[in-house]
């Protein structure tokens, strides 16, 4: 009886805290979740002006990402600086990222392990991140 009352707790946790989120970047970004595989109807991809994601939310088992346990953990991928990443990896909530390059990615567990507003921090990293890859890319062919 308690375990399922964490249980929906959490569920309900994740879908405000996904939804606050996506309302955030919305609001700050004018981007939008996009919804891209079938067979994972919840995972999402938030994608820079520039065509590029900055953020990728999935929803997998613990023992995929080298934690104790099959149940399932909401977590949310961002691009970060290859200098800080072996850093920020070493605390607790964050991990190197998953299904994606793991020198430029970290995986954020959104299980409440992580402030919201460290959440909203790497999340607004990891667009200026992409929004510099792309400026290098016009200031080079702008020198030409």
């Amino acid at each position: 009886m308690i375990m399922d009352r964490i249980s929906e707790e959490s569920g309900v946790e994740k879908i405000v805290k996904t939804e606050e989120i996506f309302e955030y970047v919305q609001k700050q970004y004018g981007t939008v979740p996009e919804y891209l595989w079938s067979k994972s109807p919840d995972s999402a991809v938030l994608r820079h002006k520039n065509g590029k994601w900055y953020a990728v939310f999935m929803t997998v088992e613990k023992s995929k990402l080298g934690l104790e346990g099959n149940d399932l953990v909401d977590i949310m991928d961002v691009k970060c600086d290859p200098d800080m990443t072996n850093m920020i990896i070493q605390t607790y909530g964050f991990l190197p990222g998953y299904h994606m390059n793991k020198q430029h990615w970290i995986t954020i567990l959104l299980d409440g392990s992580v402030s919201e507003a460290k959440v909203l921090d790497f999340l607004d990293m990891s667009y200026d991140l992409i929004d510099g890859a792309g400026r290098k890319e016009e200031n080079v062919s702008g020198l030409q």
